[in-house]
């Protein structure tokens, strides 16, 4: 199994466009909205989310480009964790396909028909399936874990029970290889650590370093409390992500601990911050875009 890391930012990228913070001025490697491609033989490919920079991330990554045909492309379907604009308005670059079977929760399928439609303007397009995840992805095998009940924005009057925010296991029989997904984390949730039990590569939530990161990186300012409410657990802290890495770890874990969707204030971003080496040194891996993971 091939894992394709297309983007590796939190909504609007890094640098953001309307930013003039520090780390977006400093230089640090550029990094495109969070999107992966994942397939069984490197024929056939499946994006899990679909990110406004799909088309930027495509032509970026020879694997997934057209040919041989003139209309042949390896694209198979999409797989959405969540129905958050930076993980589905991709969907819209991608009307050109012909068609493609599109998998996720009920709850983000009801969210793309009817708070934002996309599904009724891309229906126009012709050949696209609306389906609930948890289908095999071909010869993949895909678990679905509900993590959240985070509405997006444009869905926040929704009545429609969630889950809203899943993560996913996807496994190749062929080869035995196991990768989680999760870039949405509002807590560890239930059952994740079991969820991610026997994994070659777990890529997790990693848009914010600490739990007040934003108070201190806006001019505004940002509650830690709204900070929460965001959706996303931090990395660092009694509560983070990287205490969970560090006990699986000690416990025999050999699985590549990587973070992605890194938002803007995130200190990772820089390879020279400190924040980055307490991640490195404690077993995590920051990949940037285009990396490659094979299990």
């Amino acid at each position: 199994m091939r894992v394709l890391l297309l983007g590796t930012a939190a909504g609007g990228g890094f640098p953001q466009w309307n930013c003039a913070c520090a780390l977006c001025k400093s230089g640090a490697a550029p990094r495109t909205q969070d999107c992966v491609a994942v397939s069984a033989d490197g024929v056939g490919w499946y994006l899990i989310n679909a990110s406004p920079d799909i088309r930027a991330q495509i032509l970026a990554n020879p694997a997934l480009h057209a040919g041989p045909g003139p209309r042949e492309i390896p694209i198979r379907g999409v797989l959405l964790t969540d129905a958050e604009l930076d993980h589905s308005l991709g969907l819209l670059m991608l009307r050109e396909a012909g068609g493609l079977p599109v998998w996720a929760p009920p709850a983000v399928l009801h969210a793309l028909r009817d708070h934002f439609p996309v599904r009724d303007v891309i229906d126009g397009y012709g050949g696209w399936e609306w389906l609930p995840a948890g289908s095999p992805l071909g010869s993949l095998r895909v678990s679905v874990l509900p993590v959240s009940d985070k509405h997006p924005k444009y869905a926040r009057s929704s009545t429609v029970e969630g889950p809203w925010v899943a993560a996913y296991r996807i496994e190749d029989p062929a080869t035995g290889g196991v990768f989680v997904y999760a870039p949405c984390l509002k807590t560890w949730p239930d059952g994740f650590d079991e969820f991610v039990a026997g994994a070659g590569l777990v890529l997790l939530d990693g848009t914010f370093y600490s739990p007040g990161e934003m108070s201190g990186a806006t001019a505004s300012g940002v509650s830690d409390d709204a900070q929460h409410v965001m959706g996303h657990i931090p990395i660092a802290g009694e509560h983070g992500s990287l205490r969970r890495i560090a006990a699986h770890r000690e416990a025999g874990s050999t699985a590549h601990w990587a973070y992605t969707h890194l938002n803007n204030t995130n200190p990772v971003l820089d390879p020279g911050a400190p924040e980055y080496s307490a991640v490195r040194l404690a077993g995590a891996e920051l990949p940037l875009d285009g990396t490659e993971y094979k299990l």
